[in-house]
């Protein structure tokens, strides 16, 4: 007998910066008369736009959504996701995740079971933010030494969510992060382009975004906020703040932002594929077979 989620299903457009991800959505939502729900941790603030790369030539659900001051937590996200997800369903779309931050998506698809922090994680928030990274990053592996060994230390904002979590919970933030089985089928699509190709594109990107006014973008937002921000903690924003502040000159913040853009594309290649549930194609066509033959 099918179940009657047998109807409810999921694509996912997922792969490394610069490989594609807005255009393939573009043109297979088009067709399939999808929604796209944006799976970015960056696109989801308002006023970075420049330098994350968004495409506002067609809707995308979930970009443009906060305030750079404001906290928007994975919580946040997932729960936001969840509820576009059901009025997809309702409304016989197919929605279109499509995004390159990992956590985002396995949080959705995987269902991760998130616990919602009280109220005093703001106190403890802001006790947190005024330790150093080094010293945030060695009570985690006090607390949680599993959690430590997949967080980055210089990811501060993590950290401090992973301390939060454990701390107000009582119980490590690594054994929280079960996974549930969501109620829809999913079709992961990774698209496939060699890494060099990757570089290539992103190195033009960064270029175009100087062209485009990236400069007067960040100057323009850090006229309001400050720059410690964690949502200003983002490639492309970080090393014009540096050169904004007059800690180098544009030639070399142009030649960091590449040089970071590339680790960072190495860093979700990685993530990406020690996920064995993606099926990875070259061309546009190969996923359109694959999108066709999942939805029917």
């Amino acid at each position: 007998m099918a179940s009657k989620n047998d109807n409810q299903k999921v694509i996912a457009i997922v792969g490394a910066t610069a490989s594609g991800k807005s255009d393939w959505a573009k043109r297979l939502a088009h067709k399939y008369k999808g929604l796209v729900i944006s799976v970015d941790s960056r696109q989801i603030y308002k006023g970075l736009d420049i330098g994350t790369a968004k495409d506002k030539s067609f809707h995308q659900e979930l970009i443009d959504i906060v305030e750079p001051a404001d906290n928007f937590s994975l919580k946040n996200y997932q729960d936001s996701a969840n509820e576009l997800l059901k009025k997809s369903f309702l409304n016989k779309q197919v929605p279109f995740l499509v995004g390159g931050t990992g956590l985002y998506l396995d949080a959705i698809v995987y269902g991760f079971k998130l616990p919602d922090l009280r109220e005093e994680s703001l106190k403890l928030r802001k006790e947190l933010e005024e330790k150093t990274d080094a010293e945030l990053y060695h009570l985690l592996q006090q607390l949680d030494p599993d959690a430590s060994e997949k967080i980055d230390p210089r990811n501060k904002r993590r950290v401090i969510r992973a301390l939060e979590v454990t701390i107000l919970t009582e119980r490590p933030f690594s054994e929280q992060q079960k996974k549930q089985k969501p109620p829809f089928k999913t079709l992961i699509i990774g698209i496939d382009k060699p890494r060099e190709m990757l570089y290539a594109r992103a190195d033009a990107r960064v270029e175009k975004m100087i062209k485009d006014g990236l400069v007067e973008e960040v100057r323009s937002i850090i006229k309001k906020y400050p720059v410690d921000l964690p949502s200003l903690n983002t490639i492309g924003y970080r090393e014009m703040i540096d050169y904004l502040q007059g800690r180098c000159d544009l030639p070399a913040a142009k030649e960091k932002i590449k040089f970071n853009t590339h680790n960072y594309i190495r860093k979700q290649d990685t993530w990406f594929r020690r996920n064995k549930q993606i099926k990875w194609v070259k061309t546009i066509e190969e996923a359109d077979k694959l999108i066709n033959h999942f939805l029917n």
